[in-house]
Order: structure tokens, then C-alpha cells, then sequence
């Protein structure tokens, strides 16, 4: 059996264009020998926000219990999410403020500003949408959003290598630019093994 791949997608419709290329993805990596599985944060029960922080213990529902055993399960992480203002959907967020806890994702050491990192060993695609064309988002905004879940998120956890590839501009697409991307992402999902 080949590598053990997650596939979160970040968008809160499943119906998105962001759904489908989650869809090609798993489909192409399960046909080259990967076991997948996926994750539709839209079709999740729980309350993403965490009202305490830190201070107090939120209890996981259900679909975060299977979600943090799905991320402990992986080898290879895949998130497909739009930029939206700049960063993630709400959602997606709120979905890591509540697994990626003390403990699961990381632990503070005593008595020192260190921490350790809890999912070490694991790597990561981010395939991301956006409206901007990504040398816009690059140069122009200097990509928060790509910042934040490549080296505040997953490398602060211990997930790498991280790697990215951005799509866009989305907006005013054609046909054909969204097929060439979808055909990219098959690639990805063909080559994970190799990952």
C-alpha cells in the first residue's frame, strides 16, 4: 500500500470549484496505489470558535475526534481552500484554532519559550484558489495567507515540507485555464507516492 494521504477541503461548499479539485486529486491518488482520506470541513458538526483559548478545555465533538484521528493516521497532508481576504475561509480556520491543540499539534516546554512539535513527520500540499493573480499575491501582498498556514501552522507543528501551488485568478476564468489547472492537480494527485 502506498502513502497514507489526507484531503481536506478548506471551502465550505462542496459543490465549489475548490470541491473539485480536492475530487481530482483523491481519485488520481488513489489510482496510483495511495490510501485517502477526505474531509469536507462544510459537512462537519462543530462550533468553530474556540471560546477560552487555551485557558479552559473545549470538548471535541464528534467530527473533530475523527478529524484529529484522520490527521494522526496521515503521512501526507493535502489542503484545498480559496483565499479569501487574504487568507483562508473563516471556516478552515476555525476548524485548526480547534484540533491543532496543545497536545496534539504541539507542546509547550516548561520554563522555556520552545515547544515540541506533535506532528512532525508528516508533509503537506497547499493547493490554493484565488481571484488575484498569484504574482500579485506574491509580490504585491506578500502572501499572508501562504505564510500563515505554511510556517505559522503547519512547520510551528512540525509538518514539512510544505509545499504550495496557487491558482488564479479564478474570477473570469475560462473553461479550458480551469481544465489545465485540474489536469495539474491530477498530476499532483499521480505523482504523491512520490511526494
Amino acid at each position: 500500500m502506498g502513502k497514507k494521504i489526507l484531503v481536506v477541503l478548506g471551502h465550505p461548499s462542496s459543490d465549489s470549484y475548490c470541491g473539485s479539485l480536492a475530487d481530482t486529486y483523491a481519485e488520481a491518488a488513489r489510482q496510483a496505489g495511495t490510501e485517502v482520506r477526505k474531509i469536507h470541513l462544510g459537512e462537519l458538526d462543530f462550533d468553530p470558535v474556540l471560546h477560552e483559548g487555551y485557558t479552559r478545555i473545549q470538548a471535541l465533538e464528534p467530527d473533530l475526534v475523527a478529524a484529529q484521528e484522520a490527521f494522526a493516521w496521515a503521512e501526507h497532508l493535502v489542503f484545498v481552500y480559496p483565499i479569501w481576504w487574504g487568507a483562508m475561509p473563516a471556516l478552515m480556520k476555525g476548524f485548526i484554532d480547534r484540533i491543532f491543540l496543545p497536545g496534539f499539534a504541539f507542546k509547550y516546554r516548561p520554563n522555556s519559550s520552545l515547544w515540541d512539535k506533535l506532528l512532525a513527520g508528516r508533509s503537506a500540499h497547499l493547493l490554493v484558489t484565488m481571484d488575484a493573480p498569484p504574482w500579485y499575491f506574491k509580490w504585491i501582498n506578500r502572501m499572508p495567507g501562504h505564510n500563515q498556514m505554511k510556517k505559522t501552522i503547519l512547520e510551528f507543528s512540525g509538518i514539512k515540507p510544505v509545499r504550495i501551488s496557487s491558482f488564479g485568478p479564478v474570477i473570469g476564468s475560462s473553461a479550458a485555464q480551469r481544465e489545465k489547472w485540474a489536469a495539474k492537480v491530477q498530476q499532483f494527485g499521480l505523482d504523491a507516492n512520490a511526494m
